[in-house]
């Protein structure tokens, strides 16, 4: 789809992982439609064709089959309406908004109400809009905190959890006198007094489980809803037939299992309780990260200091930031100079040094000094939001490993209502004939211990967590599938430039006048290499005036070549030297001097003559030697992929502790070497920072892109390491093995509950209720090993 669309909808009403398996097989059927369902996030991921579908029809055809779409409501101020027009006129094109489900505008009280979906369109989007058509809106200033939908859940599930405990108490005292002969009050064994405590469980607190079991049966779809509402009420709906038997005989002594009913329910509702708990805990990471950005903004307008909520910055506001403070939003400084702690976004504990026209990120600290900066990105579009994004959608993301237990997830509840039916049928024909309790006891048992929730938050909160433990570290994996591959790779190749050295080289040797040095770094002002930045500022710390040129061809690979005031001036390497016909025989003892200790050298000609060498070095960041170390300790191949020649190549090899070292490589041909080192049967992670290393990023199994380089090579990269700093190369692994065996425990428990526990359950050696608490606290227990990846040492 190569128009298609993405969008992230939160999803509504799921309680297992056939409710999501579900979801995704339905959207998977609409024309035009890619979509992936995760439980744990409870997010849709959907990409579509808007050329044949659109996302209102998605979002029907999620709630036909019975499950909601989480939308946002946004309340905000309108200024600049005069009559009904104009409401009516705002009205209209934000209800034509894609994104927007539903606006209403009041042009008495002067505000709009909207309801949007939060993953297709944000509210800066909506101010926009309302904006462009000539009209000024504002976010309300709500004075009461709000509550997050989580924990409004969470409260809700809290008071039906507690109406149901004390409800089921009683009952629970009716079980211990048939277990354990004790004695109570003759009025808990009366059936009707039991019924009164047993309905309002099963009708009014448990109703959520009809509602889930009919929305997903009339779409021909089953979920644990359908376990636990079949195996309640058939022990319910037997007690009320036994209680209406003891109408007019007193003498009969009824078989009740009302308490097993309620207690089921109790214990499922506990069971949930304690996994949306723990669940809220995978969301750690990004709770973190958000609470890095600043909530307020000094900003200049009308000549004076106003403080305005983040929110309401826009692009080209003029913001004072003082020393202590938060830079709020990305921007450039305009005015002053200071030194920033930028170690939230790059590692890098040292602070920055920043004057006019250097760029700032928001969320980053100013130490030392008061500036005045003008925002360049805010909202969605800084470098937070960007990281807190790529952590949203990696949490998001499927892992392949996940597939299997989403294909079982999609037959487990039929094959378990058929396994009851087996077993019912097995007992009451052929182990105790005739007994019906016995029967109807064993298949309950089987119903209410089947636990498809397990299975289907065996794999995504081990990624939840282990994608936002990596992002705590500032490693950042785009998604689950890349979490899991990394595990397997079992080859490294790292760039050279900017990811083993420091990518600011500085020139220690020259051999030339001032004549040829004007020249070289008049010509190299037009590379943006960064040998030729340590030629400019070499020049210019030695005071030499640059000149224009004429003409400038940077050659890849090789060096450049330029045109200054009549002269003609090549600067690179023999090859270069030898295509222009310049001898430079005379120098290569020289040359070779300078690679052997790591320089490089590149040699000057002017019209056609040699006019002087330049030698640069780019020093080793001072964590390669141990990260390659690690990395080697991991069972890691380590190769070092460069444009340098051999010699020189060799020497920073050996620096870090590299044996294996492909050199004089051209940009073009990065991707290429990276192709064969596959061909051998390697699992490849390509590291780099520049645009040169994105298709070799791209090819490469795992690409790795260094954070302090473009924008390009992060795109194109699978993982990216905020700051460069090396050793979270080996962290990375490390996180992606350790989520990986976690994943491989989660779902070990889960098969192996089901595959235990039903059999267990259908040879009648487990009661109801116990049955049932395995069964609630099955789904706690993965997700609870899940979040021991938050204490894993990395």
């Amino acid at each position: 789809m190569s128009d298609a669309k993405h969008s992230t909808l939160g999803v509504t009403g799921m309680t297992c992982a056939a409710c999501s398996n579900r979801i995704e097989k339905v959207l998977n059927k609409m024309d035009g439609v890619e979509a992936q369902v995760n439980l744990t996030t409870e997010k849709a991921t959907v990409d579509y064709d808007p050329s044949i579908t659109s996302m209102d029809e998605i979002t029907r055809k999620i709630e036909k089959i019975g499950y909601g779409v989480l939308n946002e409501k946004a309340e905000l101020d309108v200024f600049g309406m005069t009559c009904a027009a104009c409401s009516t006129r705002i009205e209209k094109v934000l209800n034509k908004q894609e994104g927007v489900k539903h606006a209403n505008v009041n042009l008495a009280t002067e505000s709009a109400v909207i309801e949007y979906n939060p993953g297709m369109i944000e509210v800066s989007d909506i101010l926009g809009r309302i904006e462009k058509i000539g009209y000024h809106a504002e976010p309300k200033i709500d004075k009461e905190e709000k509550k997050t939908h989580k924990e409004k859940q969470l409260k809700h599930m809290e008071r039906k959890l507690i109406a149901s405990a004390i409800l089921s108490l009683p009952l629970l005292l009716t079980m211990l006198v048939h277990l354990f002969g004790m004695q109570i009050p003759n009025i808990f064994m009366n059936p009707w007094f039991q019924f009164a405590l047993a309905t309002p469980v099963q009708f009014f607190i448990g109703w959520q489980f009809y509602v889930g079991a009919y929305k997903n049966l009339r779409n021909g779809g089953a979920n644990m809803d359908v376990l636990v509402a079949l195996g309640t009420s058939a022990a319910y709906f037997y007690s009320l037939y036994e209680a209406f038997k003891t109408i007019g005989n007193p003498a009969y002594m009824p078989h009740l299992y009302f308490e097993t009913s309620a207690i089921l329910i109790t214990l499922i509702l506990f069971g949930k309780y304690l996994e949306t708990r723990a669940k809220s805990q995978t969301t750690v990471a990004i709770s973190k990260l958000l609470h890095l950005q600043a909530k307020q903004a000094r900003v200049m307008r009308n000549g004076e200091e106003a403080m305005i909520p983040i929110e309401d910055v826009i692009v080209g506001d003029r913001i004072v930031v003082k020393p202590g403070e938060k830079i709020p939003v990305d921007g450039i400084v305009v005015k002053g100079r200071t030194a920033v702690d930028e170690s939230m976004i790059t590692g890098e504990s040292i602070p920055i040094e920043k004057e006019v026209k250097a760029t700032v990120i928001g969320s980053t600290i100013n130490k030392n000094g008061s500036i005045e900066m003008e925002a360049t990105k805010v909202g969605k579009d800084t470098a937070l939001a960007s990281i807190v994004k790529a952590v949203e959608d990696a949490q998001g993301s499927k892992a392949p490993i996940q597939r299997l237990a989403d294909v079982i997830s999609g037959y487990f509840v039929p094959i378990v209502v058929v396994i009851a039916i087996i077993t019912f049928a097995v007992w009451i024909f052929f182990v105790q004939p005739g007994e019906f309790e016995t029967a109807l006891i064993a298949s309950i048992a089987v119903l209410v211990i089947a636990c498809p929730c397990a299975l289907g938050l065996a794999t995504p909160t081990s990624i939840m967590v282990g994608t936002g433990r990596a992002a705590e570290n500032g490693i950042l994996f785009k998604g689950g599938e890349h979490l899991e591959l990394t595990h397997a790779l079992n080859a490294i190749v790292l760039d050279k430039t900017g990811t083993i050295t420091k990518g600011k080289p500085e020139v220690t040797d020259f051999t030339g006048d001032n004549e040829t040095l004007k020249l070289l770094a008049s010509a190299e002002k037009g590379s943006e290499h960064p040998l030729a930045e340590a030629i400019v500022a070499y020049a210019t710390e030695q005071d030499i005036e640059l000149v224009e040129v004429e003409s400038f061809t940077a050659i890849p690979g090789h060096g450049i070549e330029a045109t200054i005031s009549g002269y003609k001036i090549v600067v690179g390497n023999r090859k270069l030297m030898n295509d222009n016909q310049v001898n430079v025989n005379d120098v290569e003892q020289e040359l070779i001097d300078f690679e052997l200790i790591g320089k490089t050298a590149m040699l000057i000609a002017v019209n056609g003559a040699y006019r002087g060498t330049v030698a640069v070095a780019d020093t080793i960041k001072e964590s390669a030697p141990e990260a390659i170390r690690q990395l080697k300790e991991q069972g890691l191949e380590v190769i070092m992929l460069t444009g340098d020649n051999e010699r020189t190549a060799q020497a920073i090899a050996k620096q870090v502790g590299i044996d294996q070292v492909i050199a004089q490589v051209l940009p073009e041909g990065k991707a290429d070497k990276v192709k064969e080192i596959q061909n051998k049967g390697k699992k490849v992670a390509m590291v780099g920072d520049g645009v040169n290393d994105a298709p070799a990023l791209a090819t490469a199994d795992i690409g790795i892109a260094i954070g302090t380089g473009t924008e390009v090579a992060i795109e194109a990269a699978d993982v990216t390491i905020l700051g460069g700093e090396l050793l979270l190369l080996p962290k990375a692994i490390k996180i992606s093995h350790a989520t990986i065996k976690n994943i491989r425990q989660n779902l070990f428990w889960a098969f192996g509950y089901n595959t235990a526990g039903i059999p267990i359950a259908a040879l009648g050696l487990l009661a109801p209720w116990i049955a049932g608490a395995a069964m609630a606290l099955s789904s706690v227990s993965v997700v609870t090993n899940s979040l021991r990846l938050k204490r894993v040492k990395i």
